[in-house]
């Protein structure tokens, strides 16, 4: 059922870090059966902050069904708020993600994208958003209203998360992050939403095009071979955290989530090489702990300030 159009809604309380975009559940097939996870990019990204202990609320869209109860005691346990007019009667979204004998995932979504326009009493420290929730009709336009209201008066982090199958054309979406860019301060994207966004260029040659689009630091992560951290100023690669490989679902979203984290977290140092490594190191840590469970369980602030185990067995 579409919102119902009204003036804008206040959220109360504020928070430090406000989440916009898609929560729904990823029913996870794989050799070992099928099981079902709350999930969805942005839901991900406040869940994982919120087990950093930072003071996390969520906007977003969800049913009144019984996985809708399952996403918001899921973010509860985080301690992650949900906005009021976050939740409309009819299904919640899910995304069917078929896992590979190597852990990577394919995906199938039944989405549908509405939300709640809101004015928030007063603006978090961070404002993140991004995913399905950026892209896709009528509620892509909603976000959009909400970075031109924030953008210079806190800070804007934005991973597309591309889903070339929801997408529609490549010059439509491509031409919606080129918009988007320039609310925001720090994008972040994996190699292959890079390649995808611009076929043909360097990553190195990615990075700079999305600088001159207006952000102050690109982060592009690289799987395996780590991350590539790009501002008008410096660029520091930084390795990734080797470990074995349960599923990768969420492992972007835990970088993403430790990425803002250490942003909150920087002294007066601004974006100094020396910063820049030490974001994406804390950042690489956290996806490394993610990937060893399934489904999207990022680290607790115990668990990415503690040593990292060479094993470590999965969790169910």
């Amino acid at each position: 059922m579409p919102t119902v159009q009204h003036p804008y809604a206040d959220p109360t309380p504020s928070s430090d870090v406000l989440v916009v975009g898609e929560a729904l559940v990823d029913i996870v097939v794989s050799p070992r059966g099928t099981v079902e996870h709350p999930g969805g990019s942005p839901a991900n990204v406040a869940y994982g902050l919120g087990r950093l202990g930072v003071d996390t609320a969520l906007l977003t869209s969800i049913g009144d069904d019984h996985h809708s109860t399952a996403i918001e005691e899921h973010l509860r346990s985080a301690g992650v708020k949900l906005i009021p007019g976050s939740k409309l009667s009819g299904p919640t979204a899910t995304a069917t993600a078929i896992l590979a004998s190597n852990g990577s995932a394919q995906y199938d979504f039944d989405i549908h994208w509405d939300l709640q326009r809101i004015a928030p009493p007063t603006l978090p420290k961070v404002l993140h958003t991004g995913s399905i929730a950026t892209f896709l009709a009528p509620g892509a336009a909603v976000v959009r209203e909400l970075l031109e209201q924030s953008h210079k008066r806190c800070v804007v982090t934005y991973d597309p998360n591309i889903r070339p199958a929801l997408l529609g054309s490549h010059f439509e979406a491509k031409s919606i992050f080129e918009e988007l860019v320039p609310l925001t301060e720090v994008v972040k994207l994996s190699d292959e939403d890079a390649r995808w966004l611009y076929p043909g260029l360097s990553l190195d040659d990615i990075s700079k095009r999305i600088l001159h689009l207006g952000a102050g630091l690109v982060a592009v992560t690289l799987g395996a071979d780590g991350s590539l951290l790009t501002t008008g100023d410096a660029q520091v690669a930084v390795p990734s955290v080797k470990s074995a490989v349960v599923d990768t679902i969420g492992a972007g979203d835990s970088y993403m989530s430790a990425l803002i984290y250490g942003l909150l977290m920087r002294g007066a140092d601004g974006m100094a090489p020396s910063v820049l490594e030490s974001l994406g190191c804390m950042a690489a840590k956290a996806a490394a702990i993610t990937v060893r469970r399934p489904g999207a369980q990022p680290p607790t602030s115990e668990e990415l300030a503690g040593e990292l185990p060479q094993h470590q067995p999965a969790q169910g």
